[in-house]
This record gives structure tokens, sequence and C-alpha cells, in this order.
């Protein structure tokens, strides 16, 4: 009985010992559970539609869960804050915007993109001027014109107060050659909030992206009057670009890009890099982009960087020249 019991002893030690084993060989793979990804803007919009995408991507990429977290208030602050200060191990990852050159030079923060590690660029979008579908401006420059004229007090939203489609305005205003006050900027939480107090009828017009709007373009809701862009977009050849149809050459456009903290091991970072560079490139995630009518626009994080550390400059030079610096 003794030596049964023995015998069955050594097989259980025996066992935990190979337990042990196989868990000690896999623990320092990566991912090994469910990573969240933190999105600074509201439910709904652009932002928190792509980096939806983009998690269902990476978690083919990766082989495990990829857990989309809305982080909104501040401007984009709280959000751009919780994935700079997250645990450096990979399993926060941030899908940062635009804001991130803007927000400490408004005051709102001392982030900026060196705050992180960057991944990749996935998407950038520029914006378009969008109305209610019975609004009175037929035409771009019909609403120009009722602008200039100061006839009326202009609204406009869609964004956080300084955020990148703020500045869009604001630099279409400076264009054209009018004060920055001539319209009214109403902060938003993104650009779903926005395109629905426009649908209410609480703001004359809204800056958002394209496809940001589709839906409610779709539905007879709102129309699309101009696109901040250098040519016409693909899959919205019937809308303008800003040019064509007021004479006015300034051009805008978001960024979304992957980034981790600053801390994070460079294996992770190079783990999660490779994965975002498959990505782009599988025909899954360009079906979804595409069905969603989001364009792909892929930098490494070499690239990034150096694109950031170019618009960081310019976006505070538009923001100085406005009145907006802190």
């Amino acid at each position: 009985m003794t030596n049964k019991f023995l015998l069955i002893a050594r097989a259980a030690t025996a066992a935990c010992a190979l337990a042990l084993t196989v868990t000690g060989a896999t623990a320092g793979d990566y991912p090994d559970r469910p990573i969240s990804m933190t999105v600074p803007w509201a439910a709904g919009g652009g932002t928190d539609v792509v980096a939806r995408i983009v998690a269902a991507g990476l978690e083919e990429q990766l082989g495990a869960p990829v857990n989309v977290v809305n982080r909104t208030g501040g401007g984009g602050v709280v959000g751009h804050a919780a994935i700079a200060d997250a645990k450096p191990d990979g399993y926060t990852v941030g899908f940062i915007t635009a804001e991130i050159n803007m927000m400490h030079h408004l005051g709102m923060t001392d982030l900026d993109h060196r705050s992180y590690k960057l991944i990749a660029m996935i998407n950038g979008e520029p914006a378009g001027i969008h109305v209610r579908a019975d609004s009175e401006y037929e035409t771009m420059q019909d609403l120009l014109d009722t602008i200039a004229s100061g006839s009326k007090r202009m609204t406009s939203s869609g964004t956080a107060a300084g955020g990148v489609y703020h500045l869009a305005l604001g630099g279409m205003l400076l264009e054209a050659g009018l004060g920055t006050d001539a319209v009214i900027w109403v902060p938003s939480q993104g650009a779903a909030p926005a395109l629905q107090e426009l649908v209410a009828d609480a703001t004359d017009f809204v800056m958002a992206q394209l496809p940001e709007a589709q839906s409610i373009v779709d539905a007879g809701q709102a129309r699309t009057l101009a696109v901040m862009s250098a040519e016409r977009l693909d899959g919205f050849e019937d809308v303008p670009t800003l040019k064509e149809a007021t004479g006015l050459d300034v051009t805008m456009s978001g960024m979304r890009a992957l980034a981790v903290p600053a801390d994070t091991p460079d294996k992770i970072v190079a783990t999660l890099s490779e994965a975002a560079a498959a990505l782009v490139e599988s025909d899954s995630f360009r079906e979804r982009m595409a069905q969603g009518g989001y364009g792909i626009h892929y930098l490494n994080g070499e690239d990034l960087t150096a694109l950031l550390d170019r618009r960081d400059e310019q976006m505070g030079e538009i923001i100085q020249a406005l009145g907006l610096a802190r």
C-alpha cells in the first residue's frame, strides 16, 4: 500500500514539474492573453469604427483577443493620457489621433507624440463639410457667402476645441480672409455626437470625415458640400474639393495610429509593428475598410515619427495664428 501511494505521489510530482516546464516555456510569449485597445473618442465616430476594424485584424495577426475601450473626455486628453500611463507590457495598445500634435500647444497636457512608441499609422481622412438635408445652403459657396456676410450667428462642430477639424475650420476661414470668430465652434467628443447635433438642428454645419457622415447622408438626413483634400476621394467622386467648390486652396486631414507607452520593450514593439504591417496587406482588412469607405494610409513607426515631428511644428504655428495657444 505504501509503495502504491509512493508511486502516485511521484507521478503527481512529475506531472507538476512537467506543467511548470510547459508554463515556463510559454510564459514569455507575447501575447498570451487579451489586449485592450484604448480609443480617446466616442463610440460610433470614425476613429472608433476604424479602431474596431483594426482590432479585428490584429486579432487575426496576433492570435489573441483585442478589445476596444473608449476613454473619452478632456478633448481627447483622457484617452491619450490613459495610453501613455498604461503598464508598458503590450497589453494596452492605443489608437492615437492627430490631436496629439495639438493638445500641448493648447495647454491641455504635456503629452505629445514622443510620449509613446509609435507602431504605425493606419488611416488618415480629410475633413468634409456637412449640412442637414433641408439646409438652405445648396453649395459650399452658399455656406461661405453666408459666413462672410455676417448676417447670422453661424455654428459648427465635429471634435473638441482645438481638435484637427476645428483647425480645419480655422484654416478655411483664414484662407477666405475671414476672422476665426466668424463661426462659433461647439466642442464635441467626436464626429458621432456632432452629427447627431447637426440632425437635431443644433448646429449649422459639421466638419467631419466623409465616411463618418455617410450613414446619415444615405438616410437622407444630411448632405456633404465639399472635402478638404487635394483631389476627390475614391468612393465619393460626387463630392467636390473645397478648391473646386470655392477656390480656397486649403487642405486638412486627420491621423489614426497605433501606439504604446514609451517604456514598452522593443521586442513587443517589434511584434506589434510586424502585425500592423501584415494587417494592412491582408485582404480581409482591406475589404472591411473599403466597406466602411475608409482609406488605408500606412506609415511605419519611424516614418510616422518624422511626419509627426513636422506636423507638430505646423500645428503649433496654426494654433498660434488662431489665437488658441496657451
